[in-house]
């Protein structure tokens, strides 16, 4: 069995808000208690529960009891689908950037 499929949507979802990303950011050096995820951000400890309630929801972070710990640690693996859909932008942009230095260069 390959695991648990996650909707691309949902990841989008997910990495949309800024305290989500910062979470996600504290996690790529190693998994973590949530106190110590929640200590740099200005929000209550259930706010920072329900973003990583929603983090788990789109398979990107996984969770594990210790005592009366939560450690939390990145799954990157859902990430690639954001990878893939900004890779078919990447020709998209540099034609268009080299469009534009074209016309800079003509226009001089």
């Amino acid at each position: 069995m390959l695991g648990p499929s996650y909707e691309p949507s949902d990841v989008f979802a997910a990495i949309a808000a800024p305290a989500r990303r910062l979470l996600l950011a504290r996690l790529t050096d190693g998994e973590k208690p949530m106190l110590e995820l929640a200590k740099p951000l200005s929000m209550t400890l259930p706010a920072v529960s329900q973003h990583l309630s929603v983090l788990r929801a789109a398979g990107l972070v996984t969770m594990r009891k210790s005592g009366r710990q939560r450690i939390y640690r990145l799954n990157p693996a859902p990430l690639k689908a954001v990878s893939d859909w900004v890779r078919n932008y990447e020709g998209f942009w540099s034609e268009k950037l080299a469009d534009l230095g074209t016309y800079l260069e003509e226009t001089e």
